[in-house]
């Protein structure tokens, strides 16, 4: 029995990475430079993401970061009473989200950094998922995902997006028609297919951001000191002929 546990162990991840490597990934059209988009994505995350997930290495007033000050971060993103400071926590009891859901919802501040994998980035799989989500009966919260097949949670931008249904298509693979079930809207929501793409691409753009806000300022300094490094090369080479004069 113990190593059959031992072998179950051992075959997991590979067999998690397996179930995940035939799915097809879309690129998320995100950019860290776009303040307006990250800023309409942080009021997403706080709006449909922040009552049930948790961000809790993540503090409301490291979003000046992307051009807002205090008193419009208390004014359109705190709801719970929080000061500009704190993290941003949320009050559901753990216990209560896994009687809901099955699983209690995972704290998002790294999310589009651990859900990177070979099949593409965590911002390739976020942007995915968030758009596959269909009807299922048969499912506790009446959505299942292709990407995340039989997730807990349920479709929260549902209302955006409207509902979709596994519908038979046909498509070429390797010379010929095969049909696949594929997500297909039948109940249109308030925003367009193509609004409701940017939508969640800014939220997405928003979770990339907040994995590491300093990336930014990394990337920045890491120019700079190359810039210098540059800058130095001439300069150390005339030192070593200097010193190297004589002995030649």
């Amino acid at each position: 029995m113990i190593k059959n546990i031992l072998a179950a162990f051992l075959l997991a991840p590979a067999l998690a990475f397996a179930a995940g490597e035939h799915v097809k990934l879309d690129h998320a059209p995100i950019n860290a430079h776009d303040t307006e988009s990250l800023q309409r994505g942080a009021a997403l995350f706080v709006n449909y993401c922040l009552n049930c997930h948790s961000a809790n290495y993540m503090r409301y007033n490291r979003l000046a970061d992307i051009g807002l000050n205090d008193k419009e971060i208390l004014d359109n993103l705190v709801f719970s009473g929080a000061k500009v400071g704190d993290l941003m926590k949320i009050a559901l009891d753990a216990n209560d989200a896994k009687a809901w859901f099955g699983v209690a919802p995972p704290d998002l501040t790294v999310i589009a950094r651990s859900r990177a994998s070979e099949a593409g980035s965590g911002a390739d799989w976020l942007y995915t998922y968030l758009r596959t989500f269909y009807r299922d009966s048969a499912r506790p919260t009446g959505w299942n995902n292709t990407t995340f097949p039989n997730v807990g949670m349920p479709h929260v931008l549902w209302e955006l997006q409207g509902e979709q249904e596994m519908k038979a298509e046909q498509v070429r693979g390797d010379g010929v028609m095969m049909t696949v079930d594929k997500p297909a809207l039948v109940k249109p929501g308030k925003l367009s297919a193509l609004e409701y793409d940017r939508t969640v691409a800014d939220l997405v753009n928003y979770l990339v951001y907040m994995g590491e806000p300093a990336a930014k300022t990394r990337k920045n300094m890491g120019l700079i000191v190359l810039a210098l490094l540059l800058l130095l090369i001439p300069l150390v080479y005339a030192l070593k002929k200097e010193f190297w004069k004589d002995v030649h």
